[in-house]
């Protein structure tokens, strides 16, 4: 028996490695593809479907595939017939910065490179906006990602030189401006009454600027 076990083992840790198989996790937004994926792994070991399971590092695999900038997370574990089977998580864009280079914030609040898989229809950041310094646009945009009000409007957000932001809407021909993020809380609520007496008026397109700077109130500018 002693012996059926050892080569049975034996056996195990010479198998061949077979195949590869990638499963991304949550939605359907593809920023990489299964092909992109393999190629990571087949980089990093080499003819991986050359190799023998007893050599297999899949720690070190699954470092390569956590240190792509699409990948927020990923799992890499082997299958008894010798097939590497990888989940991977990718990183969720909010917002796209759109100065003289372009880039996803994640919603994380991390920079994600654009993908030339797929585009993501998030709120465009435009205006002064530095790589390095993202909190405030992060949590504007965190804002506007998790809020279906904003979500459903919002196409961009712009931020000032003085770090105060202007939002800008699908429908509508007016600029929100924002101010600073102060009781940004009580600003989108006044937003929202604003919007939903001027609808029920019928005056939307009235307006050229809708400020929700002051206390308590919405100034309007009408065109």
């Amino acid at each position: 028996m002693s012996f059926v076990f050892v080569f049975s083992s034996f056996r195990n840790r010479e198998r061949r490695i077979e195949d590869i198989k990638v499963n991304f996790l949550g939605d359907n937004n593809l920023f990489m593809t299964e092909a992109s994926v393999n190629k990571l792994l087949i980089q990093k070991v080499n003819s991986l479907s050359n190799m023998t399971k007893e050599i297999l590092d899949l720690n070190e695999l699954e470092n390569v595939l956590k240190s792509n900038p699409m990948i927020k997370t990923a799992e890499v574990h082997l299958t008894v017939n010798g097939e590497v089977r990888a989940d991977v998580l990718q990183r969720k864009p909010i917002a796209r910065v759109s100065t003289n280079v372009s880039y996803y914030i994640d919603d994380e609040g991390t920079f994600m490179p654009l993908s030339t898989f797929h585009s993501a229809r998030v709120p465009l950041v435009t205006g002064h906006v530095k790589k390095n310094k993202l909190e405030k646009v992060y949590k504007l945009a965190e804002k506007v990602f998790n809020d279906a009000f904003l979500k459903m409007h919002v196409v961009e957000i712009h931020q000032k030189e003085n770090e105060t932001f202007v939002l800008k809407t699908r429908a509508f021909d007016f600029e929100i401006w924002l101010g600073n993020l102060d009781n940004l809380e009580k600003k989108i609520n006044n937003l929202k009454a604003f919007y939903q007496k001027a609808k029920k008026d019928n005056e939307l397109t009235n307006y050229s600027i809708v400020n929700l700077q002051f206390d308590n109130q919405v100034v309007c500018t009408k065109k």
